[in-house]
């Protein structure tokens, strides 16, 4: 039975999805939608791409590990026990969220959960608790019975070319391994270096901790600071020998503290004894750490990018509960531009800036990177990058917001585009969320005369912010 509901859905997720005009549309459907996808930067889990890992449901593809989604059915007053226990059902999970859906107008995850649907699925019904149990059972028949809902099913039918995961100095990379020397593997898995935790000396147990892993994985024996770089840099080495050409840094604000060599040597040493530091020494020993990863980088040719400005884990007890990444973070309010400038400039004083993207979380600092970025360029087409709409400003107003500051004070032109940022291996649409919202952009300009009515010049733009452009930065040829 045709319903209105069912009527209303099919009209939602249409072709012509946020493009309001004629040239959007051509320019989306003639040009950006058949671009591959370069996802250069995500938190999959490699052993799950390995492995081909088969889901059992909608709910395991999409509500574990997504904070996003927990963060939504909180403010809806589901219990915790839906969104993270160990005790509900997936249908009781998948239900709960359900149950959210309707509440999220306006939220991006209304636009995803019905774009992911639509995409992957075919589903062209809106998501509530009167189709829940509908949807939960055609989507768990597919996924248990077309190979196509396991990850590199999923990554060949989104036309994904290359992935990059999130990676920490001391892992094996063995699963990354297992990929390369796949050959029925089509698309290009690669590991993304994240030392976070290399500098993260605020509690000295943890790091010690650290040090000794690096130290067992690395071969090096770490007597003082010299020795941990050794260790590191032999990491770092391990890395660009199994493909990674990129790091990324997820810092609170950018360090770039004075320091002598003496000083971090001795800094070192007290965190290794477990003395607690004082403030002072954290910002050296971070500052010292941020310019030897940057120097590492460019001496081996790799891009590099620095996430910044997330307040993480602001509810104690939930962190005590659940740990990190579980949806407790927020935007942090830093005044980082002048250790930014800092920063930047003494690795350009030195040649050893390398190719980069800043990604800031707090929105109100947009015109900040697009104006620090003119700063530096210089040598290649767009060498320091405006970071994609991250995080809490990965939605349509957040894009516009983020694309408008660099279309303005820099080359949207240039822009390396869109990436996923995500755990789960439905979040591909993301990206066509992205080319549909820079089409209209467009659309809407050459509509009010802002921009003359070159489709093939336009074409061409949106052809290399979407694909060519980060294929192109990041030299995965």
């Amino acid at each position: 039975m045709i319903t209105m509901n069912n009527i209303m859905a099919k009209s939602f997720i249409n072709p012509d999805f946020i493009l309001t005009n004629d040239t959007a549309k051509h320019l989306y459907h003639d040009f950006a939608e058949k671009m591959p996808i370069i996802d250069y930067h995500c938190h999959l889990i490699p052993k799950m791409v390995a492995e081909n890992k088969r889901f059992e449901s909608i709910a395991q593809i999409w509500l574990m590990g997504d904070h996003y989604k927990w963060r939504a059915m909180r403010s809806n007053g589901v219990n915790e026990r839906f969104c993270t226990g160990k005790d509900t059902t997936d249908w009781e999970k998948f239900e709960k969220w359900a149950e959210t859906v309707p509440y999220t107008f306006r939220n991006p995850l209304y636009h995803w959960t019905h774009l992911e649907l639509k995409t992957a699925f075919g589903i062209d019904k809106l998501l509530n608790p009167q189709t829940a149990r509908e949807i939960y059972e055609e989507c768990n028949d597919k996924i248990q019975n077309d190979p196509k809902f396991c990850p590199r099913g999923l990554m060949e039918f989104y036309n994904v070319e290359t992935v990059c995961t999130t990676d920490d100095p001391v892992d094996t990379l063995e699963y990354h391994k297992a990929v390369a020397a796949d050959k029925t593997m089509k698309t290009r898995m690669i590991p993304a270096w994240r030392p976070d935790k290399a500098m993260a000396v605020e509690n000295p147990a943890n790091f010690g901790d650290y040090v000794n892993k690096l130290s067992d994985v690395s071969g090096v024996s770490i007597r003082n600071f010299n020795d941990y770089i050794d260790a590191i840099q032999q990491r770092h080495d391990f890395f660009a020998a199994n493909g990674c050409k990129l790091s990324d840094h997820g810092i609170e604000e950018f360090y770039a503290e004075d320091y002598t060599d003496a000083e971090v040597k001795d800094i070192f040493d007290k965190v290794m004894s477990g003395k607690k530091l004082t403030e002072n020494e954290v910002l050296k020993f971070k500052s010292a750490m941020m310019y030897i990863f940057a120097v590492q980088d460019s001496e081996a040719g790799w891009a590099q990018q620095f996430h910044y400005g997330a307040i993480r884990d602001n509810n104690s007890k939930m962190f005590a509960k659940l740990g990190p990444d579980t949806g407790f973070d927020s935007i942090g309010e830093f005044n980082t531009a002048k250790a930014m400038s800092k920063f930047l400039n003494k690795l350009n004083m030195e040649d050893k800036l390398t190719r980069t993207i800043l990604y800031t979380l707090n929105p109100c600092a947009n015109e900040v990177i697009a104006t620090m970025l003119g700063n530096f360029q210089g040598g290649e087409p767009g060498k320091i990058q405006f970071g994609s709409g991250w995080w809490f400003n990965d939605q349509k107003d957040g894009m516009e917001r983020q694309m408008n500051a660099l279309s303005v004070l820099g080359l949207l032109s240039r822009f390396v585009g869109m990436l996923t940022d995500s755990r789960s291996f439905l979040s591909y649409p993301r990206h066509e969320y992205f080319r549909r919202i820079l089409c209209n952009i467009l659309g809407n300009d050459v509509e009010k005369g802002l921009l003359p009515d070159d489709r093939e010049l336009l074409g061409k733009m949106v052809e290399d912010i979407s694909y060519n452009n980060a294929r192109r930065y990041f030299k995965f040829y």
